[in-house]
């Protein structure tokens, strides 16, 4: 979990509760600001996860790539013949 994803959640509750109270005190503004808030909140999640996602999957291909070449390495020695293994 990122700071984007931390930050667009507080904004969503902040949001949800000041709009909650706008509707229940009847002002307008404070419902307008509370939705403004809790959907710039919701973006920010949305970019979080966005920012998320990739970096699992730089981290994925990036093991991928390790691993291959430690195959690799492995299949070239197996196939040296003996007195070359050695060296």
């Amino acid at each position: 979990m990122n700071k984007d994803r931390v930050a667009g959640k507080i904004d969503e509750i902040a949001g949800s509760a000041k709009r909650h109270v706008g509707i229940w005190t009847g002002n307008a503004n404070t419902e307008a600001a509370g939705a403004v808030q809790e959907i710039k909140g919701k973006a920010e999640t949305a970019v979080g996860k966005l920012e998320d996602a990739v970096h699992d999957a730089k981290s994925n291909i990036e093991a991928s790539n390790q691993s291959y070449t430690e195959a690799e390495r492995e299949k070239r020695q197996a196939d040296l013949p003996k007195d070359e293994f050695l060296l």
